[in-house]
């Protein structure tokens, strides 16, 4: 994520970064005025909302969405514990969905938008 954020500040395009941690986010993707740092938990179908609200709010429309959250165990499959199959499940399933979801109406009016998935 953050090389296709930096990739495309440099390109000059406009970029929504996002993360749990707004700090380390804008850290992390530097300073630009075509950059706009928004907190999202892919989890919270009210974070996605909230996100696509602001982006809408600042740049006006959306071209592309990149969903690309991602958690990681490490261990054998058989030792993960309920709890980490349903934040893995919550994290690379549902939040993509819940993104997606907040974003498709702006595209759907707008009438184009690209989604990618990684």
């Amino acid at each position: 994520g953050l090389d296709i954020a930096k990739a495309a500040l440099a390109a000059g395009h406009k970029v929504v970064a996002t993360g749990r941690n707004t700090e380390k986010v804008a850290k992390a993707v530097g300073e630009s005025e075509n950059l706009l740092v928004v907190m999202l938990d892919v989890t919270s179908s009210w974070d996605a909302e909230a996100a696509a609200k602001a982006t809408i709010e600042r740049f006006g429309r959306i071209d592309v969405l990149v969903n690309n959250a991602a958690g990681f165990y490490a261990g054998y499959f058989e030792e993960l514990t309920p709890e980490h199959m349903q934040l893995q499940l919550s994290t690379s399933l549902i939040g993509p969905m819940n993104v997606t979801r907040a974003f498709l109406p702006a595209m759907r009016k707008q009438g184009a938008g690209k989604i990618i998935s990684i």
